[in-house]
């Protein structure tokens, strides 16, 4: 079993929002800042990683590697198509994420003939592994921070293909107490006044949904999205 570091779990719920909310949000937040990111994602043709959930993600020259907090057994957790709240783990250790990546789809050592050492410099692993980009976009994004409530954060994002989504975030370590992080956010969205319960579409599943329909499709049957 790897033992990996550098790990958290992003609990999260995405909202819709308009003038009315972010009103609200600058009552009880502070902004703090806005950036502009360009994103890449990556999958094997077959969409292995995908199937089991798992997220390949470049942001500028970095990676990150979001999966489910259960085991990536090609499995989706029971009841998590029904929650207002994701979970993920986050690993941004590039090696970790190689080799994490290779258990999910099954490449061996001998598979890739020689094994390497993956570096932010040196994108040759991704053809060893076979991977290739089917997402890519910019997303304009403001952040807030909110008064008396520790932890909680508030990103309004606007994607470049014309979709613009809310999320209320929450990271704990792994092993921390996701039920107490699943209160703040229902708190905070109640202080928000979203009544709204049924799951809001990230950008991803909106950009598959446009632009990558039959994985869209695929992934919309295996319930991951």
């Amino acid at each position: 079993m790897l033992n990996f570091l550098q790990m958290s779990v992003e609990v999260e719920r995405k909202f819709l929002f308009d003038s009315d909310t972010l009103k609200a949000i600058e009552d009880i937040g502070d902004c703090v800042g806005q950036k502009q990111f360009h994103d890449k994602y990556f999958d094997t043709p077959d969409f292995k990683l995908t199937l089991r959930d798992v997220w390949l993600r470049r942001r500028k020259q970095s990676w990150e590697l979001k999966c489910p907090i259960d085991p990536v057994n090609g499995t989706v957790e029971p009841g998590r198509e029904k929650s207002l709240c994701t979970r993920y783990k986050e690993i941004t250790n590039l090696p970790e994420i190689y080799q994490r990546v290779k258990e999910v789809i099954k490449v061996t050592c001998e598979d890739c003939k020689a094994d390497i050492t993956p570096s932010d410099e040196d994108d040759s692993w991704l053809n060893t592994l076979k991977l290739c980009c089917f997402a890519e976009f910019t997303t304009t994004r403001r952040s807030f921070t909110l008064k008396g409530e520790d932890g909680v954060k508030i990103d309004l994002d606007q994607a470049d293909f014309g979709y613009h989504v809310g999320e209320i975030e929450v990271l704990v370590p792994e092993g921390g107490d996701i039920q107490s992080a699943q209160e703040k956010i229902r708190h905070t969205a109640q202080r928000l006044g979203l009544n709204e319960e049924r799951r809001v579409e990230g950008k991803m599943t909106v950009y598959l949904k446009r632009y990558r329909p039959e994985q869209y499709a695929i992934l919309l049957s295996a319930h991951v999205l």
